[in-house]
């Protein structure tokens, strides 16, 4: 078994992404002692925030949503808006002095070969930087998911995901569907209801957990409520949903059977927190429909067998890390091109290897940013430590070996 390499703790630790979890792994990695040098394949920091809808608003509260060593400011409000969560993160790169290569995009990580000091390869369109450590913070929501519906392709409206959507402006007097009722579908189509959309329809699969906007307490509960059974969680929510949100079935959204606690375990969804959708479905503004099943020329096929004819559609169908250029060879991700360890934890095919932000917890994804920088930082501090410990070991090793080989020479057998 060939030995784990030397540590190069001169080396730069590289942390590819500026958004959240990138810019607080490096800010603690930097006060841990470990140089850092961060690549944001964009013009400016935050970038991936700043291209979301102009209403934004986070889903956090700023308690939840600051970054470690750096509070929201309080002129933000309870409810950050984008802009002013892309200046927190500016600012917080500012404040940490962090070292970051805009313009820089991570093509590639391999491993360098052997007799180098260095760990990882990173390849960039200016060529190969060599590291010892790699934080990927690329996130979960780095490429929009577009589902293959039969005859997407030839649909004569206009399709987009919400990605791409900025304001309800130029949909004023359109029909509209929206695809997907998660928290940025229902968002979009109450905002789109209320700013002058002829008509506003929400493409549902699977019925949203719904809470209201004011459980900004809900983080907290989730933090409490970690050690208890599943199912005990599972009735709680839904007692909760039942207590606080309208039935809204006889509008065509009936209550969830899942409670939210299984649906964020099985597959990464949040509940939805009201931004007034509740009320829009409501009063008739936004009409559930059922879900996507293809596209027909002008028109949309609902799996129940209606027809649409939409304006637009506008899919707010989720997001894909999309890792597989960047690490895909590694044997670091599951067959759904997830990794297999993230945070602080190392798959054995990629030592020094770090994923940061790849999970979805009830406790809020810019909360994790904290607790995953934080446990990053204490892995490279206990990896420090423990080289500085073998050190006259590793070192004594080393003389022993040089002294019996110059005995070898001596008498000469080593050189028949």
């Amino acid at each position: 078994m060939p030995p784990t390499p030397r540590r190069d703790f001169s080396a730069p630790t590289i942390v590819i992404g500026a958004g959240p979890h990138g810019l607080a792994a490096a800010a603690l990695l930097n006060r841990s002692g470990e140089p850092t040098v961060i690549l944001e394949r964009s013009n400016h920091v935050g970038a991936s925030w700043a291209q979301r809808y102009d209403h934004l608003r986070l889903h956090t509260t700023p308690g939840t949503s600051k970054l470690p060593g750096l509070p929201v400011p309080r002129q933000a409000g309870p409810w950050m808006s984008r802009d002013d969560y892309v200046r927190y993160l500016e600012g917080y790169a500012a404040h940490h002095r962090l070292d970051v290569r805009v313009a820089t995009k991570a093509q590639r990580i391999e491993r360098a070969g052997p007799g180098s000091v260095a760990q990882w390869l990173v390849h960039t369109p200016a060529g190969p930087l060599p590291t010892d450590a790699v934080v990927v913070a690329t996130g979960r929501c780095h490429t929009p998911d577009l589902p293959h519906w039969p005859g997407r392709s030839d649909f004569t409206g206009t399709l987009l995901h919400s990605a791409h959507y900025r304001s309800p402006a130029p949909y004023r007097g359109q029909h509209v569907l929206v695809v997907g009722a998660g928290n940025s579908g229902t968002e979009i189509a109450s905002v789109l209801a209320g700013a002058g959309a002829e008509r506003v329809q929400i493409s549902v699969r699977t019925p949203p957990n719904i809470l209201p906007r004011s459980s900004a307490r809900w983080h907290a509960v989730g933090r409490l409520t970690e050690a208890l059974p599943l199912a005990w969680r599972d009735r709680t929510s839904l007692l909760t949903q039942r207590l606080a949100v309208p039935d809204l079935t006889s509008q065509g959204l009936p209550r969830p059977r899942t409670g939210l606690y299984t649906r964020n375990a099985r597959e990464g969804v949040s509940p939805v927190l009201d931004h007034g959708f509740v009320d829009s479905v409501r009063s008739g503004r936004v009409e559930p429909v059922a879900a996507v099943q293809a596209f027909d020329g002008p028109d949309v096929v609902l799996a129940d067998g209606t027809r649409l004819r939409p304006d637009t559609v506008i899919a707010a169908t989720g997001y894909r890390s999309n890792l597989h250029d960047l690490v895909g060879s590694l044997g670091v991700l599951d067959e759904a091109g997830h990794p297999l360890a993230t945070g602080a934890q190392n798959h054995p095919a990629g030592p020094r290897l770090y994923f940061a932000g790849y999970t979805n917890p009830l406790t809020g994804v810019l909360r994790q940013a904290g607790v995953e920088a934080r446990a990053i930082a204490r892995a490279f501090r206990r990896e420090k430590a423990r080289a500085i410990l073998l050190a006259p070991r590793l070192g004594d090793r080393t003389a022993e070996t040089h002294s019996a080989k110059g005995t070898l020479r001596a008498d000469g057998a080593s050189e028949a």
